[in-house]
């Protein structure tokens, strides 16, 4: 697997990735969107699609790991060369970048309107000193769409549901027995593992939103940071540092124990 292959895949693979699961978000919060107010159940179906689909599109050029979390996992495992791991991290978070930003261009006109509501505006609580946008604390009206955010507020308990749930991704992973002799899921793989982030969505997702991939989370935060929002509110970087350091904790005790016990 040549350098170029990894990147072209895995930059346009996450960006696919990024591009339905962001737009499945806007797709539930938007009033003017037809999709509105759909529900979780939504939400976890539509992360899974765009992981079948990211899949399936990059499984074949780069192997499909969309997630710095299942490229950690695999370096442990052996399945994938640690001199690979700088190129794959970086082509997934430019994917992300990309998948965010064409979610706010295909819902540009629901963006606009939802954050020119006088509702949602006034909805927004005021904070002394939020004058950069980038580094606010709070949680923007749109956030969401692009990244995760806890329901209670408890570094701990956030951080450990997301390596908790991180590990359970990346190990069901490892041990699909598709991997030996490459460093990429099958095309039933693919399968399998989007019907596990349908189910970690419906049973773990409800603490923190289940980043369960730190470019997942931290790509589209950035772009949130830097798009031309009016009235976006703070990127919630405080928060951030949780959905980047929960899944690759996971990615790599998920590797352990399948050395431990699965090797």
């Amino acid at each position: 697997m040549s350098s170029s292959d990894i990147f072209i895949g895995e930059t346009i693979g996450t960006a696919v990735l990024i591009l339905l699961g962001g737009g499945v978000c806007a797709a539930v919060t938007f009033k003017r969107s037809k999709a509105y107010n759909a529900g979780w159940l939504a939400i976890a179906f539509g992360w899974g699609f765009a992981v079948l689909s990211g899949a399936y599109l990059s499984s074949g050029v780069s192997g499909a790991h969309l997630n710095p979390a299942v490229t950690i996992g695999l370096a442990i495992q052996g399945g994938t060369k640690w001199s690979n791991v700088p190129l794959y991290l970086a082509s997934q978070l430019l994917g992300a970048m990309i998948g965010a930003v064409l979610v706010w261009i295909t819902y540009y006109g629901q963006f606009r309107a939802h954050l020119t509501d006088p509702e949602v505006i006034a909805a927004q609580p005021v904070e002394e000193g939020m004058v950069d946008q980038r580094t606010a604390p709070k949680a923007g009206p749109v956030l969401g769409i692009f990244s995760t955010g806890p329901e209670i507020r408890n570094a701990a308990q956030n951080l450990a549901t997301e390596i908790i749930a991180t590990v359970v991704l990346v190990l069901v992973i490892l041990t699909q027995g598709l991997n030996a002799g490459g460093d990429g899921l099958g095309v039933l793989g693919a399968l399998i593992t989007a019907l596990l982030v349908v189910g970690i969505g419906l049973s773990l997702g409800g603490p923190t939103g289940y980043a369960i991939n730190p470019v997942r989370d931290l790509g589209p935060r950035i772009v949130h940071s830097l798009l031309p929002l009016p009235n976006k509110g703070g990127s919630d970087w405080a928060y951030a540092w949780i959905p980047v350091a929960g899944p690759l904790i996971g990615g790599a005790i998920a590797g352990g124990i399948y050395n431990l016990a699965f090797a």
